[in-house]
């Protein structure tokens, strides 16, 4: 029996052991306080002990403390059919050639048997059976970079992803497409933005809020939805996701502008300070804005300008902040500091020591606001045109995240203080915005194109 419940240890295998019970039963849970009927789930190998998992019949998972039991029985069993199956994936003459490379994210997803884990479905069979309608987009292939949760990403992986579209790009293929997880998408479509230079086609960043195990699941509408902007003109980085609570159709968001707001909402991804590039509904492309690259695979190659200086601090100011922190960034040898700052861009002035030195010891400096919304505006109170005389730089509309990451490229680009500086200053991905649009703070897609307002 024992060898039947893999991932449990200690007091919950040998409680389920003297109940005779094995993983994929149905079983029924009483405890102190409320009942459970569901799947009894493997669980992870480093899951904490004591508890054991079940998908109840609504598809989500929970964790019941083997203490708290007061009754459990075994109601049937579920066969384990856990493999998407395998079809040929149709190849149509003419169509556009897309790649797909896999990251970790489960846009299209199957249950791991060993673990319990939603894996990723990859192969062109397995994301034909999953979503058929892709066959009618696009002629597909995948390609493993690597496969880990999405907060676990950092700068080598945006890197690896960088040339990997470089080599892709440039031997013809029409478009990518990477599945993400959502987490962290907003960082690495930023990183790709500034790491591809005169990107000659289009690299779709699209993730699911809700695996395709579950019937709520938003991961083939966003699949189908980034090949169609995979196969279109957009030379950039975009992000593609749900659009609104309807969940009818998709928005294209610039790698640049675009912020997860939601912790589960499907359509929790919006820009920041402008409205969307464009939408995406029933496999046609409506576009809000002329103003984007086109493809141009004859006359442009792209290029992955991948030097990444991880040596970044990325400091959240908070009331209580002392310039301790700012001190150890300096310490440890650090070539660049974010600042998240109240407002306008604002820190209290009791750090002000911390920062002079920082500046002084050529760290590069950059501000942004928590707000999100808005720019930094720091001339407007002495706070802030205090600042700006040390020599903090700012960061106009930019989102923090995207502003780590812009000044780890930067400084990856060029070890001249100045000519950094300058870089940073530049738009080089349209990250900066000439000014913030009105409507964009609450924008609502439905109501701007019900009033032909976009």
């Amino acid at each position: 029996m024992s060898e039947n419940l893999k991932g449990y240890k200690k007091d919950a295998k040998k409680f389920l052991i003297e109940h005779n019970l094995k993983l994929w039963d149905i079983i029924k849970v009483e405890t102190k306080t409320t009942t459970y009927e569901g799947i009894l789930l493997p669980r992870y190998e480093y899951s904490k002990a004591g508890f054991i998992e079940i998908k109840l019949e609504n598809n989500y998972n929970v964790g019941i403390k083997v203490d708290d039991i007061t009754k459990i029985e075994k109601i049937g069993e579920k066969e384990a059919k856990y493999k998407i199956p395998e079809k040929d994936f149709p190849k149509t003459k003419g169509f556009p050639e897309i790649t797909l490379l896999g990251t970790g994210g489960t846009v299209a997803s199957r249950l791991d048997y060993t673990t319990g884990a939603v894996i990723p479905a990859f192969s062109p069979g397995e994301l034909f059976s999953a979503v058929p309608e892709l066959a009618d987009i696009c002629n597909l292939e995948t390609e493993i970079v690597f496969k880990i949760f999405s907060e676990n990403m950092q700068a080598t992986h945006w890197q690896q992803l960088a040339h990997q579209i470089e080599t892709l790009a440039n031997s013809g293929k029409d478009g990518i497409i990477i599945p993400h997880g959502t987490d962290t998408m907003g960082y690495t479509s930023a990183a790709l933005s500034f790491m591809l230079k005169d990107l000659s086609i289009p690299v779709v960043v699209v993730g699911s809020q809700r695996s395709s195990d579950r019937p709520s699941s938003d991961a083939a509408m966003n699949l189908i939805n980034a090949a169609t902007v995979a196969t279109s003109d957009i030379a950039e980085v975009t992000l593609v996701m749900l659009g609104s609570s309807s969940h009818d159709y998709g928005l294209i968001h610039r790698g640049t502008l675009v912020r997860k707001l939601h912790t589960s909402y499907r359509h929790t991804f919006r820009t920041i300070d402008d409205i969307p590039m464009g939408m995406v509904q029933n496999r046609t492309i409506r576009m809000f804005t002329d103003n984007y690259h086109k493809k141009d695979k004859k006359k442009r190659e792209t290029t992955a300008l991948t030097d990444f200086e991880k040596k970044i601090g990325f400091i959240y100011f908070y009331p209580g902040l002392t310039s301790e922190m700012i001190h150890y960034y300096i310490d440890k040898g650090y070539k660049g500091l974010l600042l998240a700052g109240t407002g306008l861009g604002h820190v209290a002035t009791r750090i002000y020591d911390a920062i002079e030195r920082a500046i002084e010891e050529d760290i590069l400096v950059l501000m942004t606001s928590q707000t999100l919304f808005g720019f930094v505006g720091m001339n407007v109170y002495s706070t802030g045109r205090e600042l700006l005389d040390m020599g903090v730089l700012p960061g106009k509309n930019m989102m923090p995240e995207v502003g780590y990451v812009k000044l780890g490229w930067v400084l990856g680009q060029t070890d001249n203080l100045e000519d950094a500086k300058k870089l940073l200053m530049t738009n080089i991905a349209g990250e900066f915005l000439d000014r913030e649009i009105p409507i964009a703070f609450n924008y609502d897609i439905d109501r701007l194109l019900k009033d032909n307002l976009i």
